[in-house]
């Protein structure tokens, strides 16, 4: 059965599913709309249109649907939704969208959001994503699935980042991360393939081997970044990877791209 602790303050016209547990002092707004079998353990704070997938579990001191720290908002009501069997760890903040970004900010599934991580307005964030300790998303991210961003790492907005990336900690991500890709340093900088993800997926070692090589070619080859790009497109045939980078790399063609640290200067 629901169990709504006295304490709380659930505002008429929320929806809470069933099995789910509302705990301490945690309030919840009018236009809320909680799954079956969530746990909000304490001082959970949910607004604006906000959707919560089943089997969530929400930590003390977590804000859910607050306004987008946007000068563009005027009070409209606008969206958060977020997936089933995520979890949400203490103090962590996920923002309503804008109108002019969509009006909504999606969250996926299974994700895991440690303490003090935040979500920023407008963002779609794929699933089985992991955000350490305090990683930060700027307005209008994309995140694909299978993302861990490190501890104290912040992405600046509209940045994409493709699906199996791993970025380290304390990187200021500035550029679009293309999918399988390992980023690290203080700006971040592509330093090669997560190959420890890709083998956790079922990458076999003919696969790693010719993703690996495409990556070589790509990043590492002889003339610009432009002509090499150019002459590595025949290889989209040789595996899915390596057509999903390219695609992704040919879909933000006006954007900054992550690159590694000598070749940045080589555009």
């Amino acid at each position: 059965m629901t169990m709504i602790d006295p304490t709380a303050r659930v505002e008429d016209g929320a929806v809470i599913g069933e099995g789910t547990t509302i705990g301490p002092y945690c309030i919840i707004g009018p236009n809320v709309v909680i799954g079956a079998n969530c746990k909000l353990i304490a001082h959970v704070h949910v607004t604006a249109q906000t959707t919560i997938g089943d089997g969530c579990t929400i930590y003390p001191f977590v804000s859910l649907g607050t306004p987008p720290q946007s000068l563009s908002y005027k009070g409209e009501l606008t969206r958060l939704e977020i997936g089933a069997g995520c979890t949400i760890r203490e103090s962590s903040t996920m923002n309503a969208g804008t109108v002019a970004g969509g009006g909504v900010t999606r969250v996926g599934e299974r994700g895991y959001f440690m303490n003090c991580s935040h979500v920023g307005h407008d963002c779609q964030v794929g699933n089985d994503v992991i955000f350490a300790t305090s990683a930060t998303l700027g307005g209008h991210c994309e995140i694909g699935d299978f993302v861990f961003i490190g501890g104290l790492s912040a992405v600046h907005q509209f940045t994409r980042i493709g699906p199996q990336v791993m970025v380290g900690g304390v990187c200021g991500v500035r550029g679009d991360i293309i999918p399988f890709g390992l980023a690290n340093g203080q700006y971040a900088s592509l330093e090669g393939l997560n190959i420890i993800g890709m083998k956790r997926r079922k990458f076999t070692k003919e696969r790693l081997a010719k993703v690996r090589s495409f990556y070589q070619k790509l990043f590492h080859g002889p003339g610009i970044f432009a002509e090499r790009l150019n002459a590595v497109q025949p290889l989209a045939g040789e595996d899915p990877a390596i057509a999903e980078i390219l695609a992704f790399i040919e879909q933000g063609k006006h954007r900054a791209l992550c690159l590694p640290a000598d070749d940045s200067h080589k555009q």
